[in-house]
């Protein structure tokens, strides 16, 4: 009998030992059912001992031999902090599987996580990448912020999700337990073939955090690869792991990377038009932020732009690289830009206008 597929569950560490998160969350990914698998740490340069945490509870580097029933356990020692982004591009260099799962340190997952999931993908080659069911540790039943029921983006590159628009996070009562075609999937429990993170370029290094994610699945969109939400695997989020929601550095990463995805991705068609009514939308976030006395996000996006533009030349480089992998490595032939998941109407207006709070009450909207 054929074994199951190889999946390798890489999970990015900085400090993790320090703010409880590997204690609290990595035990869960231990009890996992699936049989053929491995878990790996990339530990970013860590100064809290997690690195003596880990080879306490088995975790081994790479090099050395494993004992007759010793788990594969292993660890990745990157030396510094590389951030989110460059860290998983260099970790992911020394992973042999059949699928990477990008999981979290902040993350506590059902024992039955991944087997949905590999059998979703393995059914249809076509698949990218897919999510599970992300839930709120604070709150259980609630749909986490970084992915919920799966991502979507709007006609301007805003993201939001099935269970979760800008702040207003919906009760999981199981209105998006359908398997279906998004947008994006969420970097805290990505799973994903290893061939369309390297084929892709995987995550932009300049990104450091945020949009990373939303940016890999915009590419594989575009080479006519299917991105995926399995409902049926559910994972339970902390969030704000990398920075809290308050600080203005997270504001500047979110506004920046947006801005340089959509100019990376969108269709010439539309880019100049789209990056313009950003810079609008930005300035009314701006005005709101000015209004409640938040001076580090206002000046957070002031800085967003400045850099954004700042960095022409290097986007425009990287859109014609982006272009060409996406060429090159197109699932069957050439790309058939690939629109599930895109809401071709404004998030922001529906939400801050309109008043709309949940996925399910959004006008036009494809389910």
């Amino acid at each position: 009998m054929k074994p199951p597929p190889h999946v390798a569950v890489v999970i990015l560490n900085y400090n993790g030992f320090q703010n409880d998160f590997l204690p609290t969350y990595l035990p869960s990914v231990y009890t996992s059912t699936y049989t053929n698998l491995s878990i790996y740490v990339a530990d970013n340069g860590s100064t809290d001992g997690s690195l003596d945490y880990l080879r306490s509870e088995g975790f081994v580097d790479l090099d050395t031999p494993l004992f007759e029933g010793q788990p594969p356990h292993y660890l990745i020692d990157l030396k510094e902090n590389h951030w989110f982004a460059e860290g998983y591009n260099r970790a992911l260099k020394w992973v042999n599987a059949d699928y990477y799962v990008l999981l979290n340190s902040d993350v506590r997952v059902a024992s039955n996580w991944i087997e949905p999931v590999i059998e979703l993908m393995e059914a249809d080659p076509q698949i990218g990448a897919c999510q599970p069911k992300v839930r709120l540790v604070a709150a259980p039943e609630s749909f986490e912020h970084g992915g919920a029921a799966g991502g979507y983006l709007d006609t301007y590159g805003y993201p939001f999700c099935r269970g979760r628009i800008f702040n207003a996070l919906e009760e999981d009562k199981g209105q998006y337990d359908t398997v279906q075609e998004v947008f994006w999937a969420t970097g805290a429990a990505l799973f994903i073939r290893p061939a369309c993170f390297h084929d892709m370029g995987g995550f932009d290094a300049d990104f450091k955090a945020h949009m990373e994610e939303i940016d890999l699945c915009w590419r594989l969109k575009r080479a006519n690869y299917k991105i995926m939400i399995c409902p049926q695997s559910v994972v339970w989020h902390v969030g704000g792991g990398t920075l809290p929601a308050s600080s203005p550095h997270k504001t500047l990463l979110n506004f920046r990377n947006s801005l340089s995805m959509v100019y990376k991705n969108e269709v010439p068609a539309r880019r100049a038009w789209v990056i313009w009514m950003r810079l609008l939308l930005d300035g009314v976030a701006g005005v709101r932020f000015l209004l409640r006395g938040e001076w580090g996000n206002l000046g957070a996006i002031f800085k967003a732009h400045w850099t954004f533009f700042g960095s022409y030349k290097q986007l425009k480089k990287k859109r014609l690289e982006t272009d060409a992998l996406v060429q090159k490595y197109a699932y069957q032939g050439q790309p058939k830009r690939r629109t599930a998941g895109r809401y071709a109407h404004s998030i922001v207006w529906q939400h801050f206008v309109r008043k709309v709070k949940t996925f399910q009450a959004l006008p036009n909207i494809l389910q």
